[in-house]
């Protein structure tokens, strides 16, 4: 399911609060956690999952800053994950 970001902005008009939902891999690399957002590549990192995913919400604020998001919520677009075999020679 995609992590929604609550973005601290508000539309003047409306003063409704700007989301965008995002994809987010978070994957283990001792120590770390690192979390990924599979739409923009933003990525930061935490010694536990959820310091990682508290980093990227704060990571993905600034980048989404001066974005021209409208009120409501922005949808990512459709995101298929899998694991893939590969033989190698």
């Amino acid at each position: 399911m995609p992590t929604v970001l609550r973005h601290n902005q508000t539309d003047a008009s409306s003063h409704k609060t700007r989301q965008v939902r995002v994809n987010v891999v978070v994957t283990s690399e001792p120590p770390w956690y690192v979390a990924k957002c599979l739409e923009n590549s933003v990525a930061s990192q935490g010694n536990s999952v959820e310091k990682a995913l508290t980093n990227l919400k704060e990571a993905l604020e600034l980048y989404y800053e001066d974005d021209e998001v409208e009120a409501g919520i922005l949808e990512p677009p459709q995101t298929f994950l899998t694991t893939l075999e590969v033989a190698l020679p």
